[in-house]
């Protein structure tokens, strides 16, 4: 069994675009969409982005299952590539009827700082908003970056619950 940690975690959404306009940072920059990636790939993206703020719930899928998710075509992963390597991901899950849930985001600990996480949340936004949506929604806890729920909230993302979870990390 493996260490549980205890955490809060805070449900976000928003009705209607926000319009934000990020900066490209100044970095040579791709932000790519992987149509059906190798499982193997987006366990990489999953492991190197989430790692340090105990994302488990991919780990536990099998193979099966996980390219039952990334596979469908209602779900759209995004990879933020800097100077050729990548620095991060955003999953848009559009399999709800006029949501879209931003399902994961984040940049690998090495790429953290410098507006690159501003940069591809707003990219993300961008690109469910062009979907027939009403609502986006996400969810953060504070396990994930410490930065994290005031981007959200900077973005335009306002929240809407709370609720107190447990997460147990993998051995």
């Amino acid at each position: 069994m493996g260490t549980i940690h205890k955490t809060t975690v805070t449900f976000l959404s928003m009705d209607e675009d926000p319009d934000n306009r990020v900066p490209m940072p100044a970095r040579r920059l791709a932000l790519m969409r992987s149509v059906e990636p190798p499982v193997h790939y987006y366990r990489y993206l999953y492991d190197a982005v989430g790692r340090d703020h105990i994302w488990v719930d991919r780990k536990r899928k099998s193979d099966a299952d996980l390219l039952s998710i990334i596979h469908d075509d209602l779900v759209e992963i995004y990879v933020l590539y800097v100077e050729g390597s990548p620095a991060g991901f955003a999953e848009l899950n559009f399999r709800e009827r006029g949501v879209c849930e931003l399902a994961y985001m984040g940049l690998m600990p090495e790429f953290v700082g410098g507006g690159l996480g501003e940069y591809l949340l707003a990219q993300a936004i961008e690109i469910a908003w062009q979907h027939s949506i009403t609502k986006l929604k996400v969810q953060t806890c504070t396990l994930d970056h410490p930065r994290a729920l005031g981007l959200y909230q900077r973005m335009g993302f306002m929240p809407y619950a709370q609720t107190e979870a447990e997460v147990e990390e993998l051995d």
